[in-house]
C-alpha cells in the first residue's frame, strides 16, 4: 500500500527586518569607540577632562587624580584620541587634552539608531 504524502512547505522561521541593520564598517567603528569607553580609567579621564574649564586639561592635571603612572595615563589618553573622543594639543613640554564636541552624543546616537527596538531606518 502506497502512501500519498503532501508536499512540505517550509514555514518562515524569522520575522522580516523592518529597518536597516548596522553596516559592517559602522559596527567596526562603533566597537572601537565602545572598547575605548569600556575601561574605568578612561571613563574617569573623560570625566576629569570634562570637569575642567573649557573641557580641556593638561596631562599634568590628570595623572594624580586617577592614581596611575604618567606612561599609563598617556596610553589611556592615546586610546581615547585614537577613538576620536578627545584631541591632543602639544604646548611646549605639556600636552593638553580636550573633548571632541559632540563625540559622546554621536556614540549614543549610533546606539539609539542601530540597537534599539523602536528606531526608524
Amino acid at each position: 500500500m502506497a502512501l500519498d504524502l503532501l508536499p512540505v512547505v517550509p514555514a518562515a522561521c524569522c520575522s522580516p527586518r523592518t529597518r536597516a541593520a548596522i553596516t559592517e564598517q559602522a559596527a567596526v567603528d562603533l566597537s572601537r569607540v565602545l572598547k575605548a569607553l569600556a575601561d574605568p580609567a578612561r571613563l574617569r579621564l573623560l570625566s576629569l577632562i570634562a570637569a575642567h574649564d573649557g573641557s580641556e586639561a593638561c596631562v599634568c592635571d590628570l595623572t594624580d587624580p586617577v592614581g596611575l603612572s604618567q606612561p599609563t595615563v598617556s596610553h589611556h589618553l592615546k586610546v581615547l584620541v585614537d577613538a576620536g573622543l578627545i584631541t591632543r594639543d602639544k604646548r611646549g613640554v605639556w600636552a593638553y587634552y580636550a573633548l571632541v564636541p559632540g563625540a559622546l552624543e554621536a556614540v549614543t546616537h549610533q546606539l539609539g539608531t542601530h540597537l534599539t527596538a523602536g528606531a526608524a531606518a
